[in-house]
């Protein structure tokens, strides 16, 4: 958009700084795309997300939590920002489309591969975040409750777990099951 545009228009657009070194094909993101295909892992983060999760700090918590790391809550600047910036604005977009006419159907699925990119870039710059890739070890019991901790903290804001509490506990099963079933070293 040409600046003489934004200046008339009173929009201020920054370009992000982001690092060069991305890396969009990472661990974490392989997770979140073999979560994903659990139906009931999609449902339950979808559920979350309409109660204003990010679907993106779950998919984080969970990871770590799977490989023996706790989950603060606590992100960098570039991942919220990217968030609110780009990742929550296609989100926004995609869903002011009409879904149910046939018209606006190649727009919402091109939203939504684009919000799927944007989503792969935002796990990226979280898992840059993340120094120590290495798994401590731990049993079962351990991990389930670290899988809860994480979650919690995942939440959009202190006291939103009472009003989740089903979800997070369906989700938490979910990733024990996960855990389980696929080689992850919790």
């Amino acid at each position: 958009m040409p600046a003489s545009f934004q200046a008339s228009q009173g929009l201020s657009i920054q370009t992000m700084e982001l690092p060069a070194d991305l890396e969009p094909d990472n661990p974490l993101w392989r997770f979140a795309l073999a979560f994903w295909q659990h139906s009931l892992a999609q449902e339950t983060c979808l559920a979350l997300q309409n109660e204003g999760w990010s679907v993106t700090r779950i998919l984080c918590a969970g990871w770590l939590a799977l490989n023996g790391r706790a989950y603060t809550g606590i992100e960098e600047a570039t991942v919220t920002e990217w968030r609110d910036r780009v990742t929550g604005s296609l989100r926004a977009i995609r869903m002011s489309v009409p879904k149910a006419q046939i018209a606006y159907k190649i727009l919402r699925t091109n939203l939504a591969s684009l919000e799927l990119e944007a989503e792969r870039i935002e796990l990226a710059l979280a898992w840059r975040s993340f120094a120590d890739p290495k798994p401590e070890q731990r049993n079962m019991y351990v991990c389930d409750e670290l899988i809860q901790s994480n979650l919690a903290a995942a939440a959009p804001a202190p006291g939103v777990i009472p009003e989740s509490r089903q979800l997070i506990n369906a989700l938490g099963d979910i990733m024990s099951a996960f855990a389980s079933g696929d080689t992850q070293p919790c």
